[in-house]
């Protein structure tokens, strides 16, 4: 891939001249140029050009367990309750996207016109697809070795800001509603469906004075968790 179709352009389409400045940040030289072009293409470009989506796939999963990894030599005494949560921190959009911004990914990524008056380069959710994507990019290119060295220069800083494993949101939820000196939170199950190998069930959870909230889970565990989380977005 070369850059972007001569429709495309016609369409306002931003290339990333400052890709070579990228190679040098992620200290990795692309054999295959084009996988770093194809990460940071937004679909919106049209123009038969492939977008970012399908090494964003593949990048989630080497994340993953590239961060999976980290946690496990670094923290070797914590049970894996901790671990979860903590690798389910630092694999999240808002981690994503701080990676993403200290890349200087931004001014890179090749979207419509359309997309950049929306402000595609200023969103959250577009800057993680992206940074996954790149990782991606970098496995098929120079293998886990070189994803992995990307990810420990990028995530470690992360992972210092704070040694204590996070809460999950039940405990969170527990301590905020204490905090102001309201009951306990109360969670129901109000329904199950779907098999017996396989069931859903549906909880909600409510604190004093707060508006409900309702989730669902593959166990009642999960679905409390996700509720908890749910109300905690809307007091916060």
């Amino acid at each position: 891939m070369t850059g972007p179709s001569s429709s495309a352009a016609e369409r306002g389409a931003e290339t990333a001249p400052g890709a070579t400045a990228l190679e040098n940040r992620l200290g990795h030289r692309f054999r295959r140029r084009e996988l770093l072009d194809r990460a940071l293409t937004h679909g919106s470009l049209g123009g038969g050009l492939e977008s970012y989506e399908r090494l964003e796939f593949l990048g989630d999963r080497v994340l993953n367990l590239l961060i999976a990894h980290m946690l496990y030599e670094r923290f070797p005494s914590e049970p894996e309750g901790s671990l979860a949560r903590r690798h389910t921190a630092l694999v999240r959009g808002e981690a994503l996207a701080l990676v993403a911004r200290a890349l200087d990914l931004p001014p890179l990524l090749r979207l419509s016109r359309g997309e950049v008056d929306l402000g595609g380069r200023d969103n959250p959710t577009l800057l993680a697809d992206v940074c996954e994507a790149l990782l991606g990019a970098l496995y098929l290119d120079g293998g886990l070795e070189v994803a992995a060295r990307v990810v420990h220069r990028h995530w470690t800083p992360l992972m210092d800001q704070d040694l204590s494993p996070p809460k999950d949101p039940k405990t969170s939820l527990q301590e905020w509603a204490q905090g102001r000196g309201l009951p306990l939170p109360v969670y129901e199950t109000v329904g199950a469906s779907g098999p017996d190998h396989a069931p859903t069930f549906t909880v909600t959870v409510r604190v004093k004075g707060c508006p409900e909230a309702r989730a669902d889970g593959a166990s009642k565990r999960q679905a409390e968790q996700k509720a908890a989380a749910m109300l905690l977005e809307r007091v916060l």
